[in-house]
């Protein structure tokens, strides 16, 4: 009996084909079931900004769990799945993905919470707010954030602060000079900078139950009063000194209100000592004497009247002093 040459090929094709299926079944078997785990790979996204959360605190997370794979750990017995699950528990982790690598590796990638605010309000609580408006608990380590105070609610702090934070944040300019917000009672916000010794209140931010409407609103409300600020830090502050308003208040619209700081205020100047023989005054020398303080006295009361109201720019108006300096200037004599 002849075989064709056909049936041969044939024959030849099946057994290399189960000959394959054989060694990739083999080989899997293998080694996914009796090889140990060869080492695990913890990556943390955005540490640097963060700085939450650390290799070691996932490690020691997952052996308090017993999760975490050593050399003994057959990788048949390691799940994934688990380790996810329970590592997505901790309120400082957005995201989690782990899997298996051929070479025995177990990777572990965690994206963490990013906070915008640090909140400390007057009842006492103290926690983060993150970049999706939730809240984080506080936590040991330190962060370089902004820190807002005050009168402020966990949905305030959500729903406004965290907004504003947000805008802040953003902003190079701002992210760098502002480091503290105040909410006071009234729900006008106020603004603590780095440099100059002075506190800015920007008023109260817009209100509005919709959330995509009411955050566009709290944008233009935070560019339109930071814009502001921003004219008058460099056509007002830069000429005046930055020392010398202790207040600036941006809450109404077309004007800048200032409070001077009163550098000299209870400070008067010894009088001199006359070395020189005391001599009997003379009618001239009193009227003279009489005429010089009426001139220091129109210098001074001049000086009240534009401290009152200082005009840096036309962008910048009416920058005014406390109303009680104003004075009604004294005639002069001949």
């Amino acid at each position: 009996m002849r075989i064709s040459q056909r049936t041969i090929f044939i024959t030849l094709d099946l057994l290399l084909g189960a000959y394959l299926v054989f060694a990739i079944t083999s080989f899997n078997k293998t080694n996914d079931g009796e090889m140990a785990c060869a080492g695990v790979n913890i990556n943390i996204s955005d540490k640097n900004d963060a700085g939450f959360l650390s290799a070691s605190d996932i490690e020691l997370s997952l052996k308090q769990k017993k999760l975490y794979p050593d050399s003994t750990t057959m990788m048949k017995n390691i799940s994934p799945r688990k380790i996810e699950e329970e590592l997505m528990k901790d309120p400082f982790i957005s995201n989690v993905q782990c899997y298996k690598t051929r070479n025995n590796t177990i990777h572990i990638n965690v994206t963490q919470r990013t906070p915008v605010v640090r909140v400390k309000s007057e009842n006492g609580e103290d926690y983060y707010v993150d970049a999706r408006d939730s809240i984080m608990p506080r936590t040991k380590y330190q962060s370089n954030l902004l820190v807002a105070t005050g009168n402020i609610t966990k949905y305030y702090a959500q729903n406004y602060v965290a907004a504003m934070s947000r805008y802040i944040s953003d902003n190079e300019l701002w992210n760098s000079q502002i480091e503290q917000i105040y909410v006071r009672a009234d729900k006008c916000v106020e603004l603590i900078p780095r440099v100059g010794n002075h506190i800015v209140n920007i008023g109260r931010p817009p209100e509005n139950n919709d959330r995509e409407v009411r955050e566009k609103e709290i944008e233009n409300f935070m560019q339109h009063k930071l814009q502001r600020l921003e004219k008058f830090y460099r056509y007002g502050l830069s000429e005046a000194g930055w020392d010398t308003y202790s207040y600036i208040n941006l809450e109404f619209d077309n004007q800048i209100i200032c409070k001077r700081r009163d550098v000299n205020k209870h400070h008067e100047a010894a009088p001199a000592v006359n070395a020189q023989p005391q001599q009997k005054p003379d009618a001239n020398n009193s009227k003279k004497n009489n005429n010089d303080k009426n001139v220091n006295n129109d210098k001074n009361v001049k000086n009240d009247k534009n401290d009152k109201n200082v005009n840096h720019s036309s962008n910048v108006s009416n920058v005014s002093n406390d109303k009680k300096s104003q004075k009604k200037s004294p005639t002069k004599k001949n």
